[in-house]
């Protein structure tokens, strides 16, 4: 069929009210968000965001109520979209945006593309990655890895991805989102080496909607962080990284098929990792206990 482009149609979406069918791929993803409240009856109150891109650029896309259960889990980083019957809106102002790993690419901020049940029924199809055609014009998922040893470089809040072995993982945390508020945020520390440094990254995990990651990151295991946040602790200048809201976790056992794979530093990493004894790195890993993190000062007078 005859399909249309995101930079064509954000010079169009004024003037029409259906448009041609979409081919892009997902190059970001956001957790899941639950937004019901007790007054507004609705079934399912889910939102998911995704950036999607084309030959043309990226935009966002919002999947919507009942379309998340459905579609969320298989709507992933580098999965190629066929859609036909969307609606477009105005963009949300007020949404996190995340940092492309290519910088070049155009960005179509002030529209989003809306894949609802109804009003009008989203068509959705997943192509498989081997039906993907190079004519297409695709632009491939690209990273931003970092290594343990260029981290203290890096200003407050810059986004980055990591990977690194787990030498520590503590228990679960909750901390309010609010105060006085009855929801919390599940949180959880962990530290990771990549043998570029004497130091690990220190990471703040929180849950995303991985739960199945989330509640099996192990020591000894292979972790992939995407979309991390780098946070400088003052006065003492610690710099750890936290989840944004576009943040993917991935452990031993989700790897396979991800990306991320191709990545040189990943490559690295895993020619690192071959010539390590596996009996040393295990002596070195902890698991479990409670971390107090940013760690307060040794004596009472320097507090």
């Amino acid at each position: 069929s005859k399909l249309t482009n995101l930079g064509h149609l954000e010079m169009t979406w004024r003037s029409r009210v259906h448009f041609h069918p979409l081919l892009v791929r997902i190059l970001h993803k956001s957790r899941l968000k639950y937004y019901g409240k007790p007054e507004k009856k609705m079934d399912m109150p889910y939102q998911a965001y995704f950036e999607v891109a084309d030959g043309s650029g990226m935009m966002s896309m919002v999947l919507w109520n009942s379309l998340c259960p459905e579609w969320y889990h298989s709507m992933k980083v580098g999965t190629v979209l066929l859609l036909a019957k969307y609606a477009i809106k105005s963009s949300y102002p007020f949404k996190t945006h995340p940092t492309p790993g290519d910088s070049q690419m155009k960005r179509f901020a002030t529209i989003e593309i809306c894949l609802n049940v109804r009003d009008p029924p989203t068509e959705i199809s997943i192509i498989p990655e081997e039906m993907v055609k190079p004519e297409w014009g695709l632009p491939e998922v690209k990273y931003r890895f970092i290594t343990r040893s260029e981290l203290d470089d890096l200003p407050h809040n810059h986004s980055c991805d990591v990977i690194g072995l787990v030498t520590f993982v503590g228990r679960a945390e909750r901390a309010r989102k609010r105060e006085h508020s009855e929801d919390f945020w599940l949180y959880r520390w962990a530290h990771a080496i990549d043998g570029t440094s004497e130091q690990p990254f220190i990471l703040e995990l929180f849950a995303t909607s991985q739960p199945d990651v989330f509640e099996h990151i192990h020591p000894m295991t292979y972790l992939v962080c995407t979309q991390m946040r780098v946070m400088t602790e003052n006065p003492s200048r610690t710099v750890y990284l936290t989840t944004s809201n576009e943040s993917q976790i991935f452990i031993k056992g989700w790897h396979k098929g991800q990306p991320y794979t191709k990545d040189a530093k990943v490559k690295n990493f895993i020619q690192w990792m071959e010539s390590q004894s596996e009996a040393d790195q295990i002596k070195k890993t902890v698991i479990g206990g409670y971390y107090p993190f940013p760690r307060p000062p040794d004596s009472f007078l320097k507090y």
